[in-house]
C-alpha cells in the first residue's frame, strides 16, 4: 500500500486560514521579544517591606517566611543601604512589638520613640534617598490583635480613627514619606490628611490599603509581627469579603476622593481582577502587595524543588504589572533587583 508523502509547507487549506498570520515570527528569538513585550518589570516598581524588631545585631528568621527576617535597627539600615544601591525606590516598615507593650488601645502607637519611629529617624539619617513607607494599623500594638479599638466584640470606627491619626502624626514627625493606612476604617483617609495638613505635614504621602480583604493569605505577617497570637476572633467586620468586586471600587473611590495620593489592593495575586478595574476605573497610582501567603506559598515550593524560585518570582511579579499596577510590595523585591541587574548586565 503505497501513503502519500506530506507535502512540503502548510496545506492549502491552512494557507487559507492563516492568510499570511504567524504570531510565532515574533517569539522566535530573545531579542524580538524583548522588542514586542508588552509589560516590562524594572526596580522602579518594587517596594521592599522590612520587619523590625528591637535589640542590636539581630537577625531573626520568620519561621513561615523562608528567607524572610526580623531586623534589629541597625540591621534594618544595613539592608536599607543594600536596596538603595540596588535602586530600590522605597521600603515599608512593620513591627514586631513585644507583648509587654500591647495594651487595648495601642496607646504603644502614639509613642514617637517607638520602634518604627526610631527606625525611620536612623534610615532617614543614613539613607536619605530612599523613601520610607509607614504602616498605619493598631494591630501590632493591641492586646487583643484588631486594627482598632474595641467594645466587647465590636470594632470601634470613629475612636480608632482618632488614634490612627495619632499614630500617623507621629509617623510624620519622624520622617515618613508616605503613610499607608492599612486598618480599613470608615473616613480615616481625610482624617489623617486633615491631621498631616494642619501639622504642616502637606508634602507626606497617603498610600491608602483602599482594597484590602478579609484574606486567608495573612497568616505568615501576622506571626511576623506577633499579632497571630494575640487575634481574637477574626477581621470581617472591616477588611473586605473576597467575593466583592465591586464593592472595591466603592472603597477605592472614597478613599480618592478624601484625597488618597495612592491605592493598595491587598493580597496581589488572587485579586488581579480587582487589579485591572481598579486602574481602568481611576487611572491614579495603583499598587499591589503580594502578601506574605503568597510568598511563602512560591519560596516554599521552590525550597522543595517544586518550582523554579526565580522564574516565578519574577512571573509573578510581572503578572501584577500586566493587571495594571504601578508598583509591587513584595518580599522578593532585593532577590528581584538582583536579577534584573544581572540581566542587564
Amino acid at each position: 500500500m503505497k501513503l502519500d508523502r506530506p507535502t512540503a509547507g502548510p496545506q492549502p487549506q491552512m494557507r487559507d486560514i492563516l492568510q499570511g498570520h504567524r504570531p510565532r515570527r515574533l517569539r522566535q528569538n530573545d531579542w524580538t521579544r524583548r522588542l514586542v513585550r508588552e509589560t516590562t518589570l524594572t526596580v522602579d516598581d518594587l517596594i521592599w517591606p522590612i520587619f523590625v524588631i528591637d535589640g542590636e545585631g539581630v537577625r531573626e528568621p520568620v519561621p513561615t517566611m523562608p528567607g524572610v527576617n526580623r531586623l534589629s535597627m541597625d540591621q534594618v539600615v544595613r539592608d536599607v543601604e543594600k536596596a538603595a544601591s540596588l535602586g530600590i525606590p522605597a521600603i515599608a516598615l512593620f513591627p514586631y512589638t513585644d507583648n509587654d507593650l500591647r495594651d487595648p488601645t495601642g496607646s504603644e502607637a502614639l509613642n514617637d520613640q517607638n520602634l518604627v519611629c526610631r527606625t525611620v529617624r536612623a534610615i532617614k539619617a543614613a539613607v536619605p534617598g530612599i523613601g520610607v513607607v509607614t504602616d498605619v494599623a493598631l494591630d501590632p500594638y493591641t492586646s487583643h490583635g484588631h486594627d482598632g479599638l474595641m467594645s466587647g466584640d465590636e470594632i470601634l470606627n470613629d475612636a480608632s480613627v482618632t488614634q490612627l491619626c495619632g499614630q500617623a502624626l507621629v509617623q510624620a514627625e519622624a520622617g515618613a514619606d508616605v503613610i499607608a493606612p492599612s486598618d480599613m476604617m470608615d473616613g480615616r483617609i481625610g482624617a489623617i490628611r486633615a491631621v498631616l495638613d494642619d501639622a504642616g505635614f502637606e508634602h507626606v504621602q497617603i498610600m491608602s490599603y483602599a482594597a484590602k480583604y478579609a484574606s486567608a493569605f495573612y497568616g505568615p505577617f501576622r506571626d511576623a509581627i506577633g499579632s497571630n497570637a494575640a487575634l481574637k476572633g477574626d477581621k470581617r467586620t472591616y477588611q473586605m469579603d473576597p467575593g466583592n468586586a465591586a464593592e472595591a471600587l466603592r472603597e477605592v473611590e472614597l478613599d480618592l476622593a478624601e484625597a488618597a495620593d495612592m491605592v493598595m489592593v491587598k493580597p496581589g495575586m488572587p485579586y488581579l481582577d480587582i487589579i485591572c478595574r481598579v486602574k481602568e476605573a481611576f487611572r491614579v497610582p495603583t499598587f499591589a502587595y503580594q502578601v506574605s501567603g503568597e510568598y511563602a506559598m512560591l519560596e516554599g515550593a521552590a525550597r522543595n524543588g517544586w518550582l523554579d524560585g526565580d522564574r516565578v518570582m519574577m512571573e509573578s511579579l510581572q503578572s501584577f504589572k500586566r493587571a495594571g499596577a504601578d508598583g509591587v510590595l513584595t518580599y522578593f523585591a532585593v532577590r528581584a533587583a538582583e536579577r534584573l541587574r544581572a540581566d542587564r548586565s
